[in-house]
């Protein structure tokens, strides 16, 4: 059986209302892109956790949602044109779209993340590529971090690369999201890792891709090394982790400073993503106040990843 899909373009103004109203007609899935991608009008749209997002969708956007079959994306459209709201949205389409064919489609887009020449992030459904030494499995779409991203990446090559530097030391992952920072620091011979963030279904997902990544781990010693929580699970505890990673954004990672700082042991190792090039100074200035010389330690497509080690004594 195949299901359907109704397409509609729609003015900034109208996407959340229009995405609402999907939802209540009960779709079973709506997305929303940018109605002028691959063009020169394309558009990026950046916000910082905690801070309002600057704008909350394109100029124009396209609006696709799902039905099960072509009379309920029929009626869905129809509903939509009769809101008083809706006069400047347009249907451009309803066309059936194979069940098996779209998961396949979806799947197609995700190839295995090479982190190194040896260290993959593997989707489920791929094979592991033969180069591969170590694996992380973590579908696209199923997680709040998948490894696709330059910052991700980043902080995965430095963790593969300085292995030595924490092997069976202690780690803090603060904003762990996916919680695949921490998974990193596992596979490449860590102690135990503290994995926080505010999100509490962040800390779902990092607890399940624990699980699911380091059985191994748990087969040898009876359990998994990563302990997720909210943020108060660490507290105000300072000087406690050779190893303290954050992939958050320069404005949070700004504000949080000297709690970041007060995490990293004497000789710890501080490592910083989701930074612009353009915010280098900034976040020197801010880590230089609490006592961290910040470095960068490598950049990819205009982000930056930054590195400090606390001084002993």
């Amino acid at each position: 059986m195949p299901l359907y899909e109704l397409t509609l373009l729609a003015k900034e103004a109208e996407v959340d209302n229009l995405s609402d109203a999907l939802m209540e007609i009960e779709a079973l899935s709506v997305s929303v892109e940018d109605a002028d991608a691959d063009t020169e009008h394309e558009e990026a749209l950046w916000g910082e956790p905690g801070m309002p997002v600057p704008r909350e969708a394109w100029q124009r956007s396209t609006i696709k949602s799902l039905f099960a079959s072509e009379a309920e994306a029929l009626e869905a459209a129809t509903l939509i044109l009769a809101q008083d709201w809706a006069e400047d949205i347009h249907v451009q389409g309803i066309q059936p779209v194979d069940e098996q064919d779209w998961v396949r489609l979806t799947q197609s887009q995700f190839q295995p993340v090479p982190i190194t020449e040896s260290f993959f992030i593997v989707p489920t459904w791929h094979e592991v590529p033969a180069a591969a030494k170590t694996v992380m499995r973590l579908d696209p779409g199923l997680a709040f971090g998948t490894g696709t991203h330059p910052t991700t990446r980043m902080c995965l090559k430095w963790i593969a690369q300085n292995a030595s530097a924490f092997a069976g030391q202690s780690v803090l992952d603060y904003g762990c999201g996916s919680g695949i920072l921490a998974i990193g620091a596992a596979l490449f011979g860590s102690g135990r890792i503290d994995a926080v963030d505010i999100d509490p279904a962040a800390v779902e997902a990092t607890v399940a891709n624990a699980e699911a990544n380091l059985a191994h781990l748990k087969a040898a010693t009876g359990q998994v090394p990563i302990r997720a929580g909210l943020p108060d699970l660490v507290g105000e505890a300072r000087g406690a982790y050779p190893l303290v990673l954050a992939n958050i954004l320069a404005t949070p990672l700004k504000m949080l400073s000297p709690l970041l700082a007060g995490h990293v042991a004497a000789g710890g190792h501080l490592v910083l993503a989701g930074i612009l090039a353009r915010q280098e100074q900034e976040l020197k200035d801010a880590y230089a106040e609490v006592g961290l010389q910040l470095q960068v330690a490598n950049e990819e497509d205009g982000w930056i990843l930054m590195t400090a080690q606390k001084r002993v004594g």
